[in-house]
Formats: structure tokens, sequence, C-alpha cells
């Protein structure tokens, strides 16, 4: 069979992608939603999951009608999820199987996520440091996801072109951003909004499915 040449690197998302802290954060927004008079519910999703701290206390503020600021809002709402993270922070299935073949393979990898560096540093404490060449935080770019510029950011630490690069991400504000970067995506849905469809973006069930071969596959693909 023809060999399937290895991606030139592979920029992985981490809330709900590398580990399980997407349901933490959904617990973070609904406990300060409820405070506010609040419930959330599957319409505010969108607003939530994969979204920057500052979008979603923005999102909550409007809701809510609260007369407290949405700056005061997203610094509960950090503490609340920062809290939580340092006591539960659980990798998703292969992830750290799929990263030990990665450094195997000596491709290079990045963590690209729109949690504040604190959260990410705390994640990073525990999964460990060592497996990205490149770790960013929503601090490090002047916008974050959904807009391009995490993925290009990591892409030019690299040195490299972000076509040639597959993105790992969970939600579709995480795929858009990478998309628009001009990533191949893996997208592996963490919760029940759905990631719209498109040629550049491979849906799976499970990184326990992704292997080297498979993300090889992605950015030679035609027109990526």
């Amino acid at each position: 069979m023809p060999h399937t040449p290895s991606p030139a690197a592979v920029l992985f998302d981490m809330d709900g992608t590398l580990v399980d802290t997407e349901q933490l954060w959904w617990q973070a927004a609904a406990e300060l939603a409820d405070e506010l008079h609040h419930s959330l519910t599957e319409a505010d999703a969108p607003e939530v999951l994969g979204q920057a701290i500052e979008h979603t206390a923005a999102h909550l503020h409007r809701v809510s009608g609260t007369s407290l600021s949405a700056s005061e809002l997203a610094t509960r709402l950090g503490d609340s999820f920062a809290g939580k993270v340092a006591a539960q922070t659980v990798p998703r299935p292969g992830a750290l199987a799929l990263l030990a073949s990665l450094r195997d393979a000596e491709v290079p990898t990045a963590l690209v996520s729109a949690s504040p560096r604190r959260v990410v540093d705390m994640v990073l404490g525990s999964i460990g440091r060592d497996w990205f060449a490149v770790t960013l935080a929503a601090e490090d770019t002047p916008r974050t996801k959904p807009a391009p510029d995490p993925y290009l950011a990591a892409a030019s630490l690299l040195g490299l072109d972000p076509a040639v690069c597959v993105a790992v991400e969970d939600t579709p504000t995480g795929v858009a951003s990478a998309t628009a970067a001009g990533c191949a995506v893996l997208a592996v849905p963490s919760s029940d909004v759905p990631i719209p469809d498109s040629a550049r973006v491979t849906l799976l069930d499970s990184l326990e499915h992704a292997d080297l071969a498979l993300l090889g596959k992605l950015t030679a693909a035609p027109g990526v």
C-alpha cells in the first residue's frame, strides 16, 4: 500500500478535546447563571461550549439583565472554572496515546486553547507539559476562537504553513477558528452541538480511533 506521509504538525484544542473539562465549564456557567436567575438550556450551548470566558460572560450579562458588569461576571466565571479544573482533570479517551504516537513519530504538536493561561497551566501540570512544542492560551493572541488568530499563531511559532497542519477540535467554534486559519480539521465532538459539514473537516467519535495514518491523510487530501 502507498505510504501516507505524516502531517507537518498537529494542533490540539484543550477543553473537551484532550481533557474532559467541557462539562466543568458548563457547570461553572450553569452555576453562575442560576445565581443570576437564568437557567442554561440547549439554546445557550452555542454561547457557552467552546467559547472564551469573556464571550460567555457577555452572554450571561445580556440574558440575565444583571446589574453586575460583564467584566465582573467573567472574573467570577474564570475563578469557578479554574477551581473545578484544579480539582478534576481527566484526559479524554485516546488523547494521551495519540500524543505518545506523535511524539514517537517526531511530529510536533501545539496546544491551542481559548481558556485563560492559568487554566491551561493547571491542565499541563496534570497531563504533562512536554507533549507540546508550543502552547497558546486566550491571552496570547489579539482575538481568540472563533477567529483564526490562535491557529495562525501556533503554525507561525512552529514555522509552518497552517495548510500542512491538522487541528483537532471538538466544537463548532473551534472548528471555525481552525478552518479559517487554513488547517485541515479532525473534529471529535464533545457535546450534542452539531458541527457543520465541510470538505475540510473529518468527524470522528473518539480519539481512540485516530492515528498517524489518518492525520496524514487529512493534509494529503486534494484541496487541503
